[in-house]
């Protein structure tokens, strides 16, 4: 895979975000905690245990790749987990503030518990990508003036979504922190950003939107793919080099015309990757008509359209990436139109093995077994397939029934997840088998329409895990 050349840039190293804004905030000692991030007492609790092994033999327990902060080391509504990769570290954050007051309070509340817990950590890290989970449309741009009073001059790309807290809050965030050694971050403009370490470089694109004065979902999602071509191009990247892709359609299952809005994204999803040659490296021979990036195709109120992507650029020679699919599930590029005229283009699921880790990321996943809808009405039984599938999808068994034998990942592996839940009255019942299920990793639960009007419950998420072949 070729490393593209980055121009037009803005670089650093990896910052604090706390520099250059002391003046949002005073000390936040009262709601925040004390985090000991990848050395933790956390990882040391849950290697106590396990099983000794028997008399005789030593047995070398591998530390976990994530680890996820218990709920009572938190300010309350926030969640956190630290991805370790030995060359570098991540952060995922899920935040919702539980304040009341203006938004731009909200905001600083949510900054407040990021910079608490980068702060402890000992080596610099920097914010790269968010997405803002927003309750009205009026709140956006007071939100963006209290973002952009918190970063400074090193903002993450952001997303600001019309997808309501299911809790009824003004707002939620989910960001993603990067810190290590040799880490390097590139800014080019407020939509895209690359990160780069050890020959590797991720661009990330965010809060990319169609133009105006086009109308239609077919020409809007073909502007604003284009759109998203040139910022990856600005970052020295290519779209044959993307990995996973989120659109937010308005009114997703709504008419354009005579078609619903949602095939209409379809269609012009297909049209724009004829000519695309994802460089996913399938193992697999059977592959019935090439690969496709991880994705979400998901509502929001309104009409607008929000495209977001992430890429990578390398020339490792022990980097490959793996499209899956599920063994339950109809590939979503094969649906029958009955579907979709033109059948989404996604793969299930994509995995990126590099070095001795494997990370993968989940497309929006829902109570589809086959191609067809199960349990409708029913937001526990939905919600328990959709885990159900996701949990096949990311095992090791179907990981080797790809062609890629000692790699795969479990429930407890995701670093967190989205829950997009079509009618908020379903919450308590969703997150109670969610917790059940996927534990204490960190979640966010939104409002949204589903890709089909029966589908009530639709789950994404990004897993990370060892990689050990032979």
């Amino acid at each position: 895979m070729r490393l593209g050349k980055a121009n037009k840039c803005e670089t650093c190293r990896t910052q604090n975000p706390s520099e250059g804004a002391n003046s949002c905030f005073g000390r936040a000692a009262v709601l925040l905690f004390s985090v000991r991030m990848c050395a933790t007492s956390s990882a040391a609790r849950r290697r106590a245990r396990v099983a000794k092994p028997s008399r005789g033999r030593s047995v070398r327990l591998s530390p976990p790749v994530v680890v996820t902060e218990l709920t009572s080391n938190l300010a309350e509504g926030a969640g956190c987990s630290c991805v370790d990769l030995g060359d570098s570290v991540r952060l995922a954050f899920v935040i919702t503030p539980r304040g009341s007051g203006k938004v731009r309070e909200q905001v600083r509340e949510v900054f407040s518990v990021m910079r608490t817990v980068l702060e402890r950590q000992p080596q610099p890290m920097a914010v790269t990508v968010q997405t803002v989970f927003l309750k009205k449309a009026r709140d956006r741009a007071e939100c963006e003036r209290a973002f952009a009073e918190c970063y400074g001059s090193r903002p993450p790309v952001t997303n600001y979504v019309l997808q309501p807290p299911c809790g009824g809050e003004s707002l939620a965030v989910e960001a993603w922190a990067i810190g290590g050694k040799d880490v390097r971050v590139e800014h080019f403009g407020p939509q895209a950003l690359a990160v780069s370490y050890d020959s590797v470089r991720w661009v990330y694109c965010a809060g990319v939107t169609p133009g105006a004065s086009v109308r239609g979902v077919y020409p809007r999602a073909l502007d604003a793919l284009g759109r998203l071509r040139a910022a990856l191009a600005d970052a020295g990247s290519s779209f044959e080099r993307v990995v996973r892709t989120w659109f937010y359609l308005g009114g997703i299952t709504e008419p354009d015309g005579e078609v619903q809005r949602y095939h209409e994204l379809n269609r012009a999803r297909a049209d724009f990757y004829q000519d695309i040659r994802f460089h996913c490296a399938s193992l697999a021979s059977h592959a019935p008509r090439g690969v496709y990036p991880a994705s979400t195709g998901i509502g929001m109120s309104g009409n607008g359209l929000v495209a977001s992507c992430v890429a990578l650029e390398t020339q490792r020679e022990d980097v490959f990436l793996l499209p899956l699919e599920n063994p339950q599930q109809t590939p979503a590029y094969a649906y029958d139109p009955s579907h979709s005229p033109l059948s989404p283009r996604f793969s299930r699921a994509v995995a990126l093995v590099l070095g001795n880790y494997a990370t993968t990321w989940v497309s929006g996943t829902a109570s589809i077994v086959d191609a067809e809808s199960r349990h409708l009405g029913d937001p526990e039984q939905q919600t328990a397939q959709t885990i159900d599938n996701i949990e096949r999808l990311i095992a090791a068994d179907n990981f080797a029934s790809h062609g890629l034998k000692g790699a795969g990942a479990r429930l407890r592996d995701l670093a967190k997840i989205r829950v997009y839940l079509k009618r908020p009255e379903d919450l308590v019942k969703c997150r109670a088998v969610c917790e059940r299920r996927f534990g204490p990793v960190p979640a966010v639960y939104a409002v949204a329409d589903i890709c089909r009007p029966e589908l009530l419950i639709e789950i994404e998420g990004v897993a990370f895990s060892r990689f050990a072949p032979g």
